[in-house]
C-alpha cells in the first residue's frame, strides 16, 4: 500500500495538481460539436422575439448568434440545451422541447 500519495483538496496548491488538469489553449471547444449531448432543445420562435438580446449573454456556450444586431436561430452544433435562454426571455420566444431535435 502506497503512503506517499497526497490528497488533493480545495486548499491544495496548484503545483500539487496532476497534469491532467492542464489547459493548453483557450477557445478550443468551437472545434468540437458538443450539441449532441443535448437532452432538451431550445426552439426559437421568431414571431415572438422582440430582439431584446437578453438571451445572448446568458448562454454559456455562445450558441445564440447575433448578426447585424439581431439574433438568429440557435447554433445547435454547440448548444447543450440548458434552458437558461428560455428562462430569461420575457416574450416567450424560446420554448424548450424534449429531445435532441
Amino acid at each position: 500500500m502506497r503512503t506517499d500519495v497526497t490528497k488533493i483538496s480545495e486548499s491544495s496548491p496548484y503545483q500539487d495538481l496532476t497534469e491532467g488538469l492542464m489547459t493548453f489553449a483557450g477557445g478550443t471547444s468551437k472545434h468540437f460539436n458538443t450539441g449532441e449531448w443535448r437532452t432538451n432543445t431550445p426552439v426559437y420562435l421568431a414571431d415572438r422575439c422582440k430582439q431584446c438580446l437578453l438571451c445572448t449573454p446568458v448562454c454559456p456556450d455562445s450558441s445564440i448568434p447575433v448578426v447585424q444586431g439581431k439574433r438568429t436561430d440557435f447554433d445547435y452544433d454547440h448548444c447543450k440545451g440548458c434552458g437558461i435562454c428560455a428562462k430569461v426571455c420575457p416574450f416567450g420566444a424560446i420554448e424548450m422541447k424534449e429531445g435532441n431535435i
